[in-house]
């Protein structure tokens, strides 16, 4: 016992410490996109000449329509602004050889394309990677509402199914928080904040880098600097993918849908408490959303919303948490 104590406190002295000497949320906010915008400038340094690829579209309709474009530079979205304005608004996510493909990731080769939408015959990829969106978009809510007086760590999001009700995002928050529950005003306050992101319909930009750059943008984030490794390990090109929305810069477990204009009736609907964790007091925020092209009668959506403040469980392996502590319903510092 009182060896766990003695280390309870020197983690509590070191936490502080290291919350003295980090930069502000917008420093740290500044260095990550300027690492991103180096690599993406690198990255398409290495096609000087323009060269041409052969696009074959697979959309209904338009088998063996053939798309000339240009190598390491045309994107799935470049393909669709040749079709219809149709394609080019509906679209959510490409396959590129049957492979599931950001709609903003230029092309590297010839290949069979296909746009999807939210209302194909079979949306369960466009649902995954829409759900996925959701929760970064989340995400990046938390980690810029609060004061630079209180640290936010974002955890590896769980993928759970649509069928789980909400979309989720893990996170710990300062440990001065440690206490504190968010009230209806604060879960709104919080929902406003995406809201506005959604209402700019800002582009996920996508970015596939080797694991030194990445570590390079995180760090500032012991946290997501180990996601980082994890998720490079289990890459077949050890590689992994960052996106950038605005000047936020993300790690994504898997391809994120176009834009954030593609999102609405967006609701975070909880925060629960998961216990004790590696990084701190591990919590599960939750939230509902559903895609722009469908739309939810009030009474449905009341319904929905229900639902997604239960929480979701989700099993993670080799990780035991213990019960969290009460909470209070103090209003939150936030920048909102």
């Amino acid at each position: 016992m009182a060896t766990r104590t003695v280390c309870q406190l020197l983690h509590r002295r070191f936490s502080s410490t290291r919350a003295a000497v980090r930069p502000s949320a917008a420093e740290i906010l500044n260095q990550r996109n300027a690492v991103f915008s180096r690599e993406q400038a690198r990255q398409r340094s290495l096609y000087p000449r323009v060269e041409k690829i052969e696009v074959s579209m697979q959309c209904p309709g338009l088998e063996g329509t053939l798309l000339v474009m240009n190598k390491g530079m045309s994107t799935p979205l470049s393909c669709a602004k040749h079709l219809t304005e149709h394609h080019v608004t509906n679209s959510a996510v490409a396959l590129v050889d049957g492979e599931l493909w950001p709609l903003h990731q230029p092309l590297t080769h010839s290949c069979s394309l296909t746009l999807l939408t939210f209302k194909d015959s079979d949306p369960t990829l466009v649902n995954q990677a829409f759900w996925r969106s959701c929760a970064a978009l989340l995400g990046q809510v938390l980690e810029t509402a609060f004061k630079d007086d209180f640290s936010v760590e974002l955890l590896s999001t769980p993928e759970v199914p649509v069928i789980s009700g909400a979309f989720c995002c893990d996170v710990v928050l300062d440990p001065q928080l440690d206490s504190w529950t968010p009230s209806e005003e604060s879960l709104r306050s919080l929902t406003r904040g995406a809201q506005q992101l959604i209402h700019q319909d800002l582009v996920w930009e996508p970015l596939e880098v080797a694991p030194s750059v990445a570590l390079e943008v995180f760090s500032h984030s012991r946290c997501k600097q180990e996601e980082v490794e994890q998720k490079a390990a289990q890459s077949p090109k050890g590689t992994v993918t960052l996106y950038r929305c605005g000047d936020y810069v993300l790690l994504s477990g898997g391809p994120l849908v176009a834009r954030t204009g593609l999102c609405s009736q967006y609701e975070m609907t909880a925060l629960h408490g998961l216990g004790q964790g590696p990084w701190g007091l591990h919590r599960r925020a939750q939230g509902l959303s559903l895609p722009v092209q469908l739309q939810a009668h009030h009474t449905v959506w009341r319904k929905l919303r229900e639902r997604a403040e239960k929480l979701v469980e989700v099993q993670r392996p080799a990780e035991t948490v213990t019960p969290p502590s009460p909470v209070d319903s103090t209003p939150p510092p936030t920048n909102q």
